[in-house]
Parts: structure tokens; sequence; C-alpha cells
């Protein structure tokens, strides 16, 4: 059977649909001298990938339209023509959206040695979680008895800002979409979950739970809760802007409506990238190792069966189609 990719045909108008997707054969090809031949088991799909079906210029390049498309994943390595790994090695890698990997071993990286399953590291111990840990502790400057609010808090990255500012002995604040999500929210050890799908305005509910203000704003979302999140900033709040789901698909601008309270609360809002962060990655699986051997760690997936359905778990990250991390199964 021929390795199958899926790639971009077209560049989306707003939300993407299926027909901007294609599923391709590719031809297989003998690996060279250093290269590593991965069957993939486990697949990615993260908010930023919106960006990149963009030809615009970002701090990550575009998708090539009618190439395989990229991201996280896991699988087993099943032929090997390098000293670094061998037939059986757990491995992961970017070369994801496709069932079938062969790249060179400096491409490829073990696992690192914890006691969990081997698609957390796609999720809570890798890209997002690696983003939740850095965003509060470096760019929020994060400090025990600190008000954090945080936006998509039953995500694969929110969920893990909840967990961590819990650890950090902070009073959290989530806002999650539905009964469900905020009740998982809420078993993560949030003091308090707002539901932004409910009746209530989020900047009226965000003031109805956090009477002394905010410290922190970790935003995975943007729109009226990054407003909310100004509405109610503390004097020297720090906001770690993370992503901004609620924009990617909108060509309207977003309206801010209490922005000029930045200037007298001297709010300082940053945005960030993971990627900045990298060199440190022993510092998130110290601290991060040791909160799970506490039990300080919960996680939960939200897994798509196989290839043919890449688009779909996708897309479902627009539509509140996920409890923690969205995963494909190939």
């Amino acid at each position: 059977m021929m390795p199958r990719a899926w790639t971009l045909t077209s560049r989306p108008q707003g939300m993407p649909t299926p027909d901007n997707f294609a599923l391709v054969d590719l031809d297989p090809r003998p690996l060279e001298d250093g290269e590593v031949r991965i069957a993939n088991q486990w697949l990615s799909v993260d908010p930023y990938m919106r960006g990149r079906m963009n030809d615009v210029r970002s701090y990550t390049p575009p998708f090539a339209l009618g190439k395989p498309m990229e991201g996280g994943a896991i699988g087993t390595v099943v032929e090997s023509r390098s000293d670094q790994f061998k037939p059986g090695d757990t491995v992961q890698h970017f070369a994801g959206w496709r069932d079938e990997a062969a790249l060179p071993d400096t491409q490829v990286q073990p696992l690192p040695q914890l006691d969990v399953d081997p698609q957390a590291y796609l999720g809570q111990l890798g890209m997002p979680g690696m983003t939740a840990y850095f965003g509060l502790i470096e760019v929020a400057q994060l400090k025990e008895g600190d008000t954090v609010f945080v936006s998509a808090a039953a995500g694969a990255v929110g969920s893990t800002v909840v967990q961590i500012a819990k650890a950090k002995g902070c009073h959290v604040i989530g806002s999650a979409g539905g009964a469900d999500k905020c009740a998982w929210v809420q078993s993560l050890g949030a003091d308090a979950v707002i539901d932004y799908k409910g009746d209530v305005p989020v900047v009226k509910a965000l003031g109805e739970v956090a009477r002394n203000g905010i410290d922190v704003y970790f935003d995975n979302v943007g729109g009226d809760h990054l407003d909310a999140a100004l509405a109610h900033a503390n004097l020297h709040a720090r906001f770690a802007i993370c992503g901004m789901i609620d924009v990617y698909n909108s060509a309207e601008p977003t309206c801010l409506r209490y922005l000029a309270r930045l200037i007298g609360n001297r709010v300082r809002m940053q945005g960030f990238i993971v990627s900045d962060y990298v060199d440190r990655a022993a510092d998130f699986y110290r601290d991060m190792g040791g909160w799970l051997q506490d039990g300080k760690l919960k996680r939960q997936e939200t897994v798509v069966e196989g290839l043919e359905r890449m688009p779909e778990a996708f897309l479902g990250l627009f539509s509140g189609g996920n409890t923690g991390k969205m995963l494909v199964r190939v």
C-alpha cells in the first residue's frame, strides 16, 4: 500500500472547508544514509496551522499548495539507515498529516522518559504543554497568589495552564463552552469557570467571579475574552498572548472597548511563540515530571480515528469539538 498524505489544494477564505484539502498517494523512495522510515501512529492538529494556510509572511512558513502538510506526529521506526535509531523505536517528529514519513535522523527525536502514553507528547507533555508552561512562567511572570484568567480552558493548552497555575498556588478562573467542558475545567482545580456559551456576556461573567480583578490573563481566544480581561485587569497585570482562535477565520477587526485600560493600569501584554523556549525544554520536563509524579496533572484527549478524517479533526478545533488535546489515530 502506498503512503498517503494530506495536501492543501487551495487557500481558505475564512473558515476552511473539506474542498481545501486532498489526500494523495506519495511515491515511496529508498532511504538514504542517515535517514529513518517511520509509521505514524498519532497525529496532531493545532489552531496555529490555520495561519499556515494563508500565503502571508509569518513566524512559520505557509503550507505549500500541493505538497504534504506538516505537524507534530508520534510513530514507530520501521526501517533505519541511521546509527541513532533502530526499528521498533518510538519517536516524535514534525512530518504529520500523513501515515508514513522518511526523514533525516536530525529531524527525529526520541521520547522523553516519563511514565505516560506516547501521544501525551503531542499534548500536555509536548508543544501545547510547553506553551502553557513558558507562557505562564516566563511571559506572564506568574507569582504565587496571582489571580489567573485563562480562555479556552478546556483545550490542550488552557487545561494545562489551569493545572500549572494551581500547582503554583494561584487563584484560577477558566472560560469554556458548555456544561461538560466547564465541569472538566472545574475538576482540574479551577476556582471558577465561565461558560462563554451562556447568556451572560464574558465581560460581565468575569466581573462576577473576579471581584478583586485579575493579575494574569493567558489568551488563547482574543475577541471578547481579551476585552473582558482588559476590563478587569489589575494594576501591573501581565497578559500572555498565545493565540486568537476567535479571529483566525474572520476578516473582521476585533473591537476592544477596554483597550485604553492598558495605560492607566500599566498592563503588560506580550505575544510569544513556544519555539522561543525550545532550548529550555529540560526545565519544562523537570517541573512537569515532578507534578505528574505528585498527581497534580490530568489530561484528556479527543481522538478521531483514521488518516481520512484529518481535516474533520482540524476543523473541529474551531467549533468546540475537542476537550483537551485533539488527536488523530492513524
